[in-house]
């Protein structure tokens, strides 16, 4: 089990933790669909996973749930990583407007999120989900609320 104290870490540190160690034992949205933290910095994260049958709509292509999660995680993920230790955050919002279907093949799809604003009680990110080949599946907006020790 974990000896780390999450709550002792930034956001910051926090994702490059899980980015390092890819933790497997710590149940996660990541886990289940098996998302990777490509890229993590302050104020942005590049997440990406692997398209596969199971994640299929009754159309036989990838359910926008899926670009929808990548993009939640990314930016809301990027949202944390400007958070002090102690500090949480939640999604207040998520607007996300689909471009063209995955087709569920095993090809990459990548979200990249990044904060556009960050304040003592909220912050807005925007993300964009990218397929291997560069095309533009899906891209979104969101606001988190901020939730500070005190609240």
């Amino acid at each position: 089990m974990f000896t780390e104290d999450f709550t002792a870490m930034s956001g910051l540190e926090l994702m490059r933790w899980v980015q390092s160690e890819k933790p497997t034992d710590m149940p996660n949205i990541g886990a289940l669909l098996g998302m990777r933290f490509d890229e993590v910095e302050h104020g942005k994260l590049v997440i990406s996973l692997d398209t596969r049958a199971d994640f299929t709509n009754p159309l036989g292509v990838v359910h926008g749930g899926i670009a929808a999660t990548l993009l939640d995680s990314a930016m809301s993920c990027a949202v944390h990583t400007t958070l002090p230790a102690g500090v949480t955050y939640t999604t207040l919002e998520l607007k996300v407007n689909y471009v063209r279907a995955a087709p569920p093949d095993g090809r990459t799809l990548t979200a990249e999120g990044t904060v556009v604003h960050g304040g003592r009680r909220t912050a807005t990110a925007e993300g964009r989900v990218l397929d291997d080949r560069g095309k533009l599946i899906a891209h979104a907006t969101t606001t988190c609320l901020i939730i500070q020790p005190e609240d």
